[in-house]
Formats: structure tokens, sequence, C-alpha cells
């Protein structure tokens, strides 16, 4: 991804605003036009099963919906807010106890009101996918009343 200080700016702002971004320590790694990469340290409050300390299921679509809402506030077509369609996930395997979870969104196709979004979520194995997904989100541009 190509960094770009407004846009990296842009998304910092709609993300911070967010407040389960906030409380889940998230943050924005890095952005592209129509692209994100959001990461999630592992947290034990987060944890969905406390026999093994892997994160609950719930915590790594959240941070999959973010990432992919903030891929398509970043598309070159600015738009000025967005919300989830769908998002439809295949979780590939747990992720592993201690570590930070990143995933990676591309906000792949935009019509007049929808945009169609792919991401992945890894933890430090990055060949092995946590959990990938397929997403429709809604948006307005800056544009509409």
């Amino acid at each position: 991804m190509h960094a770009d200080e407004a846009l990296t700016q842009a998304a910092r702002s709609f993300t911070e605003k967010l407040p389960f971004f906030v409380a889940t320590s998230m943050s924005v790694d890095a952005v592209g036009a129509g692209q994100a990469e959001l990461s999630m340290p592992w947290d034990a409050r987060l944890v969905g099963d406390p026999a093994t300390g892997v994160l609950h299921g719930g915590v790594v679509f959240a941070l999959m919906d973010t990432a992919s809402g903030t891929a398509v506030m970043c598309h070159p077509g600015r738009p000025r807010s967005t919300a989830t369609l769908d998002l439809r996930v295949d979780y590939m395997r747990p992720a592993t106890p201690g570590q930070r979870i990143v995933a990676h969104a591309d906000c792949y196709h935009v019509t007049r009101s929808v945009a169609f979004v792919r991401v992945t979520a890894c933890d430090d194995d990055r060949d092995r996918p946590v959990a990938t997904a397929t997403g429709a989100f809604t948006f307005v541009t800056g544009d509409a009343a």
C-alpha cells in the first residue's frame, strides 16, 4: 500500500470515533486507495475460550468488519459514511493466543451506493489465515444531501 498522509488521517479520524475500535485497542496500520490494514493485540478480556486463551470469534469478526469499512472509506470516491450490509466470514482456524491479529481489506468494486470488499485476518503465521470474508457495504459520498 502506498503511504498517503491525508488518507491515513481520514482513516484514523473515521476509526477513532468508534468506541469498539478504541476499547479493543485496534489500530490503523496502513491504508491505500480502497485498501486498509488494521490490527489488534491479543487481550485476555477478549478471550472466547478460557481453557485455550483463543480470542472470541466475534472479536475477529469486528476487526475484519472495521478493516472493511475503513477500506471503503479510503476508496478514491471518498465516501463520508458507510455501513455494513453483509459480511460473510469463513473461520479457518483459531487465532494463536498471545499473538496480534492483522486484517487486510480490499474494496475491489464499487457501484453508485454499494461497495464490495474482501478481507483476510492473520496472526503471526501469515501463510495460514485465521479467517477470510467477503462483504457488501452501503456508503454515502460527500455529494449526497
